[in-house]
């Protein structure tokens, strides 16, 4: 491997509301609610723009397709997440730290947390994009990539 590049992501665990949160979601999907999930979730993956439009209808399409036992996976696969914090400076890899400037569920405090941590991070904010900025702005996200990849 020879770079890196994380987006809307964080290296801390959750707190105690968002655990809390989570928990419910995932109550409501065991309880067969699955479909409901994901009206809730959308103000908080996309841009406000975005959420009754086109994308909005595909990220809930997708949720869909996935289904509900890889959403409470990757929920469990949250609620377990290890305070990754003291690793930062550990990182000697050029990284590109990228966010969605209006991401809610990883806001961009925490990229720019992610970003001060590792030796020589670069970071990167996406206009007009919530926590998917590969689906809300597919040319911006991949520009950033090519560049990054092309060094």
């Amino acid at each position: 491997m020879t770079r890196l590049a994380l987006f809307d992501t964080s290296a801390r665990p959750d707190t105690e509301e968002a655990a809390r949160r989570r928990r419910g979601l995932m109550a409501l999907t065991r309880t067969g609610q699955f479909r409901g999930v994901t009206p809730r979730l959308l103000p908080s993956l996309l841009h406000p723009d975005a959420v009754e439009g086109p994308l909005g209808h595909e990220v809930r399409a997708m949720a869909d397709r996935v289904g509900r036992e890889a959403f409470l996976r990757q929920q469990l696969a949250i609620l377990q997440r290890p305070d990754s914090r003291p690793m930062l400076p550990e990182i000697r890899l050029p990284t590109l730290v990228a966010v969605g400037e209006r991401d809610i569920l990883t806001p961009p405090e925490l990229a720019e947390e992610i970003a001060a941590g590792i030796p020589g991070a670069r970071l990167e904010r996406i206009a007009q994009s919530g926590h998917l900025p590969t689906m809300e702005q597919p040319a911006a996200a991949a520009a950033l990539m090519r560049g990054w990849l092309a060094g």
